[in-house]
């Protein structure tokens, strides 16, 4: 089921095309990472799946509604969880999260308990009666939590969740992510930080100059940026190694040898580990280590825009 369906979204500012043309779908369950270099569309396209900007072309779905037609029945499937935060250090813990969960049609009761299960939830329930202005970043951050999902919403936008903050909260988010996954919601993660998106997304986009360049799961993506198997041979002496009768091993296309390791591509289709092994072993030449070199997203990201995620 699709959780989030977006078709021909495109946002203008003048004579310039913030968003050209995105196409997306999300489905139920998945941890969807969002990325983008500065200035590639990505915010703006949060903004218009939030209703915070209108698309000058195009359509967003949540749950099947229309943000453009059906925006309270589509916001109310919809938890922000936005890159600055956003509560009120003028009410307490509680507060703040009854007031947004509030904005969402909750009352009374029911208001009430889910507002203290959001706060429990994130670890702030022993605080709750304490104010923002005395809590620390990450403490904050929980507290943006609790705020967009105290009325239980299928879908949630993390927008850079972590962004200056001390580890243990950082652990702390990443796994309130993941708990929130297995509970049902559907998260649509931005982040700065690479690491985190190979930690717990299951399907990524990249966004560059206001396009999808490139969408998939962390090993399709990674299969873009090369069509070679890599290995790396530790060796105790590399004297005995012959670049020539290497290249001979079925599915060998490149060898080079560099201080005591000798790195092979390999062609991807052609699975000749075993065959490495046996030339290394037949000629006397102890391994020290073998090691695939697999491109990780950073190496898939750079390649693929240019630049950094992080610049």
């Amino acid at each position: 089921m699709k959780v989030l369906n977006i078709e021909s979204l495109v946002k203008k500012f003048g004579d310039l095309t913030a968003v050209n043309n995105i196409n997306l779908q999300v489905e139920q369950g998945e941890i969807y990472g969002l990325l983008g270099p500065n200035g590639a569309g990505k915010s703006t396209t949060i903004n218009m799946i939030s209703a915070l900007l209108n698309p000058s072309k195009g359509k967003i779905e949540i749950m099947g509604y229309d943000i453009g037609k059906e925006t309270m029945k589509a916001k109310k499937n919809l938890g922000i969880v936005p890159q600055d935060i956003a509560v009120y250090e003028s009410l307490t813990a509680f507060e703040n999260v009854k007031f947004f969960a509030s904005l969402y049609g909750l009352k009374g009761a029911e208001l009430k308990s889910k507002s203290l299960e959001a706060l429990e939830f994130v670890g702030l329930s022993d605080r709750m009666k304490d104010y923002p202005k005395n809590f620390s970043g990450g403490m904050k951050r929980r507290l943006n939590i609790a705020c967009a999902i105290a009325h239980r919403p299928k879908l949630i936008i993390m927008d850079e969740p972590t962004v200056g903050i001390d580890p243990q909260s950082r652990n702390h988010i990443l796994n309130s992510v993941r708990q929130l996954n297995k509970m049902g919601c559907t998260i649509i993660y931005t982040t700065h930080y690479m690491e985190e998106v190979e930690e717990i997304c299951s399907k990524i986009s990249i966004i560059d100059h206001g396009k999808v360049i490139a969408e998939g799961t962390k090993e399709e993506l990674k299969e873009i940026v090369t069509d070679k198997n890599v290995v790396a041979v530790t060796v105790n002496s590399i004297e005995k190694v012959d670049e020539k009768e290497l290249k001979r091993i079925n599915g060998v296309v490149n060898v080079e040898v560099m201080d005591s390791t000798v790195e092979i591509s390999s062609s991807k289709d052609v699975n000749n580990l075993d065959k490495l092994i046996i030339y290394f072993t037949e000629k006397n030449i102890p391994i020290r280590n073998v090691e695939s070199k697999i491109p990780n997203l950073e190496t898939v990201f750079l390649t693929l825009t240019g630049r950094k995620l992080r610049d």
